[in-house]
């Protein structure tokens, strides 16, 4: 079967950190909760991309109407290494993503599982956690040498992260260079699973000074399925 290229998509993450916890009780049942401002578009965000309205606004319409909607809109406890969903991590279920101005209001239930318990304890000892989307897209340059999101974005879901404000900058670069494509139902990707372990053994200056030829580093192949 020929393989599709998808324009060189790649992981693509966002960080926000304006969430709020709160709890609700219905029928003698306490819901731990999280809202907050979930993605931003029309704006340059501290990973200098920006994301214009109508392509965000398009994603985020999928979305809700395939997962949000039908109860399958869940994310993870921190990022994983790819745009598929591990159900074994999953903390939450989404179940509002709304617009206000530029900014998609998003409401997420904490569940009963492994790692939302670990979510439970987290916000229950006053930690500070965040939210960061997850998605494959190309990107392209404007006029000021700026990356705007293409209208190839596929929004995977919003996951919670412990410090949003201090990503695994290099392992999050790391995912972000891995490119992606269509193969009948899955989803190819590229990778070098030894990079990582590579990175592992380097100080942060070298990992600044030796990144582009670790990302240079594929090895072998791996299949995601949808």
């Amino acid at each position: 079967m020929k393989q599709q290229d998808l324009h060189n998509m790649k992981l693509i993450t966002e960080h926000n950190e304006e969430l709020n916890y709160l709890t609700e009780t219905k029928d003698g049942k306490k819901s731990h909760i999280i809202e907050g401002i979930f993605m931003q578009a029309d704006q340059l965000n501290h990973n200098k991309r920006i994301y214009p309205k109508a392509i965000l606004e398009g994603s985020v319409k999928k979305y809700v109407e395939n997962y949000v909607a039908k109860g399958r809109a869940v994310g993870e406890l921190n990022h994983p290494e790819g745009p598929s969903i591990n159900l074994d991590k999953v903390s939450h279920r989404i179940t509002e993503l709304s617009w206000n101005g530029n900014n998609v209001i998003g409401k997420a239930k904490i569940l009963d599982t492994p790692m939302g318990t670990i979510v439970k304890g987290l916000l229950e000892g006053g930690c500070q956690l965040g939210v960061s989307s997850r998605g494959m897209g190309s990107v392209s340059k404007n006029r000021q040498g700026v990356d705007v999101v293409n209208e190839d974005f596929i929004l995977a879901t919003v996951d919670i992260v412990q410090d949003p404000s201090a990503p695994s900058a290099f392992v999050n670069g790391i995912m972000e260079g891995v490119e992606y494509f269509f193969e009948g139902n899955q989803i190819v990707t590229k990778a070098a699973e030894h990079i990582k372990a590579e990175a592992d053994k380097l100080s942060l200056n070298q990992l600044e000074e030796q990144q582009q030829q670790l990302f240079s580093s594929f090895l072998k192949d791996i299949s995601i399925d949808l």
